[in-house]
């Protein structure tokens, strides 16, 4: 599903909510998922998942096109984990 998707099935189902304003509120909500990870909070859905930010540390990488090794600094992943009710309804079907 593409965020348009999402805007499309909530203005269907919301009728009296323009669709321009149903995107406001969809990119509004990911900002915000976004600006937590960013200040290293988590984001907790209930019925649905987790979202954090993971630190990885530094390690040494290889370049692929010529098998150089080289040093990656530590970085931040996304990591979303999913509601054992998620994991149910997926795995139930």
């Amino acid at each position: 599903m593409r965020r348009s998707d999402l805007v499309t099935i909530l203005a269907e189902s919301n009728p009296l909510l323009t669709r321009g304003f149903i995107e406001q509120i969809v990119e509004v909500v990911f900002e915000e998922i976004i600006a937590a990870m960013e200040r290293g909070d988590r984001v907790e859905l209930r019925g649905f998942g987790v979202f954090s930010a993971r630190k990885r540390g530094a390690r040494l990488g290889m370049n692929p096109r010529t098998g150089e090794t080289v040093q990656l600094n530590e970085r931040y992943r996304p990591f979303f984990r999913a509601s054992k009710k998620l994991l149910n309804r997926i795995n139930s079907s």
